[in-house]
């Protein structure tokens, strides 16, 4: 099922029934602040397994971020985040960042890949306003995009015609972008931060300096 929500006004009524499918254990394809990803309720064991599945990696091997409403759950799901990470997560979020941290025993052992866990409070409208409707995280990985044309990569129709198959609801925001979040590994403490990828988020912006 398509389901097309305003990007900057999302109705309530048209996100319950997204909520509706997630609690039900649904696999949903959303928009982000960047690409459009596949997404499940974190605590649904069979989903998270199906999205590795549709992403061909190992659940037991793959990073999955998980998405929250606001950082104020993060003492729920992270092990003490140092302050200087803590300011920084606060500085970045939201917007298209993903912390790792180290992850407190709430994460659900099928999610958790070595104890750490990717966070992650998107800029989408659409996406918070969903996390906040389905009172879980979310979790999520980005699509199984490969070379062909961008603009496959970009329509959501188009996404819907390759993908739709697979997923129980995709969520229409809006065209997306093809460049991804940047992920900032500080799961090692403030005095070992390493920038595992460098993507649409500003590290100037953040305070952090890579030598």
């Amino acid at each position: 099922m398509l389901i097309s929500i305003h990007p900057d006004n999302p109705q309530d009524r048209l996100l319950m029934k997204v909520v509706d499918v997630l609690r039900a254990g649904g696999v949903i394809i959303y928009p982000s602040d960047t690409m459009y990803a596949l997404g499940c309720d974190i605590t649904k064991k069979k989903a998270v397994e199906k999205i590795c599945q549709i992403k061909g990696i190992d659940p037991q091997k793959g990073h999955l971020t998980c998405v929250c409403e606001n950082l104020t759950i993060l003492g729920q799901y992270a092990n003490q985040v140092p302050t200087p990470v803590f300011k920084m997560m606060k500085r970045a979020f939201p917007g298209p960042y993903v912390f790792i941290v180290e992850a407190s025993k709430n994460i659900p052992k099928h999610f958790r890949h070595k104890d750490t866990v990717g966070i992650r409070v998107a800029g989408n409208n659409i996406t918070r306003r969903l996390v906040e409707l389905l009172g879980n995280p979310i979790a999520s990985i980005s699509l199984p995009f490969d070379d062909e044309i961008m603009e496959n990569n970009l329509d959501p129709e188009l996404i819907y015609e390759r993908f739709g198959k697979q997923v129980n609801m995709m969520v229409d925001g809006g065209y997306g972008n093809l460049v991804p979040s940047t992920v900032i590994d500080a799961s090692q403490g403030e005095n070992d931060i390493e920038v595992l990828r460098e993507g649409a988020g500003s590290l100037e912006e953040i305070g952090l300096v890579v030598e």
